[in-house]
C-alpha cells in the first residue's frame, strides 16, 4: 500500500490546468471562432482518454493470456477488467448523441479547416484494434490503406512493431487449446457429439418427411436443402482438412482444437469450473459486438453530418464506416459457436470422473490451463 507523503491538490494532481488548456480551436486562427469546433474537440478527446484505458485495460488481460498457463482466479480478474472495457464502450456510444447537438451547418463552419485530419488517425484506436486481433491482414481489402496509411511516420512505426506481437486472440487461442475434458483414456466427447449431431438432424428430416403433404414442392425441397448445409457445416467444424481450410481462406479465424474446446465450454457453461471460462468468452462477444454497435452509430452520425460526401480523410463516408463496422469484427468465430449448439437433453453423457473434476472435486489439486 502507497502512503501520501505530502499535500496533494486536485487541479495539480489531475494536471488541470494542462487539460482545460488543450482545446484550441483552429477557427481562431483564421478569424472569429465557430462556436461548435470546442464541443468536437472535447468530444474526441474524451474518446481518446477513454481509448487509453481501453488499451490500459487490455495490456493487462493480454499479459494473463500470454502465459503458458491461467490461474483460475485470474479469470476474475480478468472478467472484471472486460465488464469495464463494455462500460467504456456504452459511454462511447452515448457520447454520439451529445456530437450530434451539432448541426451539419454548425460542422460545416469549420470542417474544411479538419482535412486531411480524420479519426483514422486515431493511433490510439487502431492499437486497441490490434491488440484485439485486428491486423492489417485480417482487414477487408479497402479498409487497409485506411488502416496504417494515414498516420504519421511515428505511429505507423510503432503500430506495425505492435503488430508483430502476439495478440489478444492469439493468446486465447493458444488458451483455448490448452483446455482439457473432451478427450481421456477411453472417452472421446467429439465422437459422442458427433453422433448426438446426426440423430438430431435424422429426426429434423423424419418431421420434414412426415409433414410433407402440408408443404409446398419448393417449401419441401428448401427444408432439405437447408439441412443438407446443416450436415455441412458440422461438418466443416468437425473434420481437421475443412476447419482449416476455412481458416486458410480467413472465413475462420481461431484453430480447430480452440474451436471446439471454445464450444465444449458453451455446451457445458453450466459446470463450476466452466463458468467462468464461459463469463470471459461471453465478455469478448460482448466487446466485439459494443465496438461494432459504436462503428454503426458512428456511420449513421457521418451520414446524417455529411450526406454522401467523403470524410475529412478522403474516405467514402459513411459508406466506409458501415462496411467497417460489419467487416471489422474479431471474435467472430465466437458468435458462429451457436450455430453447433444442441439442446441440453441431447448433449452426451459424461464420464464420471469428469463431472467429478468440472464440479470443483478434485481433492485440493490446482487446475490450470
Amino acid at each position: 500500500m502507497h502512503r501520501n507523503q505530502g499535500p496533494v491538490y486536485y487541479g495539480d494532481y489531475l494536471k488541470l490546468s494542462e487539460l482545460l488548456g488543450s482545446q484550441e480551436p483552429l477557427s481562431l486562427k483564421y478569424g472569429s471562432e465557430c462556436h461548435d469546433e470546442t464541443l468536437f474537440i472535447i468530444v474526441h478527446q474524451v474518446y481518446e482518454l477513454w481509448f487509453k484505458q481501453i488499451l490500459h485495460e487490455l495490456k493487462s488481460i493480454n499479459s494473463v493470456f500470454a502465459k503458458p498457463w491461467v490461474n483460475e482466479e485470474e479469470l476474475s480478474v480478468v472478467i472484471s477488467r472486460t465488464n469495464r472495457i463494455t462500460k467504456i464502450q456504452q459511454l462511447l456510444i452515448d457520447q454520439l448523441p451529445v456530437m450530434e447537438t451539432m448541426t451539419p451547418m454548425d460542422f460545416l463552419e469549420f470542417r474544411d479547416l479538419l482535412i486531411p485530419a480524420s479519426g483514422f488517425q486515431s493511433a490510439q484506436f487502431r492499437e486497441i484494434e490490434i491488440m484485439m486481433g485486428l491486423n492489417t491482414n485480417s482487414r477487408a481489402r479497402v479498409d487497409r490503406e485506411y488502416f496504417l496509411g494515414r498516420l504519421n511516420t511515428a505511429d505507423r512505426t510503432r503500430l506495425e512493431t505492435i503488430e508483430k506481437e502476439p495478440s489478444l486472440l492469439h493468446n486465447i487461442e493458444q488458451w483455448l487449446e490448452r483446455i482439457p475434458f473432451t478427450t481421456s483414456a477411453g472417452f472421446n466427447f467429439w465422437e459422442a457429439y458427433e453422433k448426438a449431431v446426426e440423430e438430431m438432424l435424422q429426426t429434423e428430416e423424419e418431421i420434414i418427411q412426415k409433414n410433407q403433404a402440408t408443404l409446398t414442392p419448393m417449401a419441401l425441397e428448401a427444408g432439405l436443402e437447408n439441412l443438407k448445409t446443416t450436415r455441412e457445416t458440422f461438418k466443416s467444424l468437425l473434420d481437421p482438412e475443412r476447419h482449416q481450410k476455412l481458416v486458410q481462406e480467413g472465413k475462420r479465424k481461431l484453430s480447430q482444437k480452440a474451436t471446439l474446446n471454445a464450444l465444449f465450454i458453451l455446451l457445458f457453461r453450466d459446470k463450476p469450473l466452466l463458468h467462468i471460462p464461459y463469463l470471459f468468452l461471453t465478455s469478448l462477444m460482448d466487446i466485439d459486438e459494443n465496438f461494432t454497435s459504436w462503428r454503426y452509430r458512428h456511420a449513421m452520425m457521418a451520414h446524417r453530418m455529411l450526406g454522401t460526401k467523403i470524410g475529412t480523410g478522403g474516405s467514402s463516408g459513411h459508406q466506409y464506416l458501415k462496411m467497417a463496422a460489419e467487416n471489422n469484427r474479431v471474435f467472430i468465430d465466437l458468435f458462429n459457436l451457436s450455430t453447433f449448439l444442441i439442446p441440453r437433453s441431447k448433449l452426451p453423457q459424461l464420464p464420471e470422473e469428469l463431472l467429478k473434476t468440472m464440479d470443483f472435486f478434485f481433492n485440493q489439486q490446482k487446475r490450470y490451463y
